[in-house]
């Protein structure tokens, strides 16, 4: 009926192809595609957890680690089981969801893909219908241009033409009218429509997903934050992780878990009108990218890293206790966080982001550059960005203005990031709860410290190509002492009952 109708219309159209379709073979043996949407991304999660987690208890690259185990073990307000409890929970939610929401949708199928790629094709050519009058607009004559056109550029001359192709014409009566007949689509226009339908339209919709899923997260995750209520009733339970862990990304409490990912990630799908095999593919990548970025490595070579601003070490600000209210965009971008201001602007303000940048600059052998920073902020924007939405937080840090400045480290630069540390600082001083209050202020204030005594035994700022291997972190930190580091081995880092 549809290929009727568009004939009608235009009735020198090229036919479109019959097709019979088939149920799609399931990519992975006989797991339908649907029940491998919902396991998939479990299986990422992980699978990329242990990853990180065998590369921590085997202390393989100390150098980009942005804490040291001690500070797993004692700035963290909640067990390793109860996260991973918490964590379970949560993606049972998201297979019960996922379920529901796959049987929303049809099956896929194949057979029809060359009917797909003409439909692509026949749009193709009623565009062109439009050229001769543009063309018109701009004083040319189309008929003219495409008869000089025609002996050395016959299908150039077909498109100055508005599609007809005189090459591919016939002449045929149709009750009593002459007629055109176009028997096929040129090669160019196969080329294109081939293109569209199997590259350019499904990155529209990956595009669309993505920007979906982090309008939804940022703005409902910025909520979590500037709203007290919403902040200590469910949000700040996933704050217990001062110190962040790969498989720690989904720690959440079960409602905000439902809201922010499960159900954004679905909204995104829907909209972006995907089907069963590119939601797979989303919400696994998706999936990656959100364990990444809580990995608390700055790793540069780690690809997820280096494709977008927003990784680990763009992240981690956000888990300090100074950082708390800034950096919200998750789990792709950064755009939100920069349109309206939100991005920390304070630069590497601890010690412990300085020591994975002089391991990253090693990593490059380059000299060391200020506008090269594990956070990606500038802290000389901190005196020139509008201070917007912080311009009353360091009136309203009431409970902060009482704490001594030794339990207020790092400082950052005078300006908007001063700002934003005072907020975040008074909304963990708000928080009541096991995972807020002064003594979160007064500990990563010692843990400073410590990290810039030995960030000052390492020689500091001295070029990467300084650095040699017995100067390296790793080096250093097995000269330090028990205090610093906690336990060692697989204990520091095991799923155990300590924080």
């Amino acid at each position: 009926m549809a290929n009727f109708a568009m004939n009608r219309t235009y009735v020198d159209l090229p036919p479109l192809p019959s097709y019979q379709t088939t149920l799609q073979p399931p990519l992975f043996g006989p797991i339908p595609d649907k029940l491998m949407t919902v396991i998939l991304p479990i299986v990422a999660y992980w699978g990329l957890s242990m990853l990180f987690h065998w590369i921590d208890t085997k202390d393989y690259f100390p150098q980009y680690r942005l804490h040291t185990p001690a500070e797993v073990s004692s700035r963290n307000r909640v067990s390793r089981w109860e996260v991973v409890r918490d964590v379970i929970i949560q993606q049972i939610v998201q297979t019960i969801v996922g379920w529901l929401l796959g049987m929303t949708e049809p099956d896929d199928v194949v057979g029809k893909e060359e009917y797909d790629i003409a439909v692509w094709a026949q749009r193709i050519r009623i565009a062109q219908r439009a050229i001769p009058g543009m063309l018109a607009l701009a004083g040319l004559d189309a008929g003219g241009l495409a008869k000089n056109l025609n002996p050395s550029h016959p299908v150039l001359a077909g498109v100055v033409r508005g599609g007809h192709y005189s090459t591919l014409e016939t002449a045929s009566a149709n009750s009593g009218r002459l007629a055109q007949s176009t028997a096929e689509f040129t090669a160019w226009e196969k080329v294109i429509a081939y293109a569209l339908f199997w590259y350019l339209v499904p990155a529209v919709q990956y595009g669309i997903a993505i920007l979906v899923v982090d309008t939804w997260q940022y703005f409902l995750h910025r909520a979590m934050h500037m709203n007290k209520w919403l902040y200590t009733t469910f949000h700040s339970r996933h704050h217990r992780l001062y110190v962040p862990y790969a498989y720690g990304a989904l720690y959440n409490h079960p409602f905000e878990g439902f809201l922010l990912d499960t159900l954004g990630a679905s909204v995104a799908y829907k909209l972006a009108g995907m089907n069963t095999r590119q939601g797979m593919w989303f919400f696994t990548a998706s999936t990656f990218k959100t364990v990444d970025d809580h990995c608390g490595y700055a790793l540069p070579w780690d690809p997820l890293q280096r494709l977008t601003s927003n990784n680990a070490g763009y992240h981690d600000v956000h888990h300090q206790s100074w950082g708390i209210k800034t950096n919200f965009s998750q789990p792709f971008f950064t755009f939100w966080d920069r349109v309206l201001g939100t991005v920390w602007t304070g630069g590497d303000v601890s010690a412990r982001y300085e020591k994975a940048r002089l391991a990253a600059q090693k990593k490059k052998a380059e000299q060391l550059d200020d506008k090269i920073t594990i956070t990606h902020s500038n802290p000389a924007d901190s005196a020139t960005d509008d201070p917007r939405p912080y311009q009353d937080e360091k009136k309203n840090a009431t409970g902060l203005s009482a704490m001594p400045l030794r339990d207020q480290q790092p400082q950052p630069p005078q300006g908007k990031a001063e700002l934003q540390a005072a907020g975040s600082r008074q909304q963990v001083l708000d928080d009541h709860s096991v995972c807020g209050g002064a003594q979160v202020l007064v500990q990563e204030a010692a843990e400073e410290k410590e990290a810039r005594s030995l960030l000052k035994c390492s020689g500091g700022r001295r070029t990467a190509s300084s650095l040699s291997q017995t100067d390296s972190f790793k080096g250093l930190r097995e000269r330090v002492t028990g205090k610093l580091h906690g336990r060692t081995g697989a204990a520091i880092i095991g799923v155990d009952s300590n924080r």
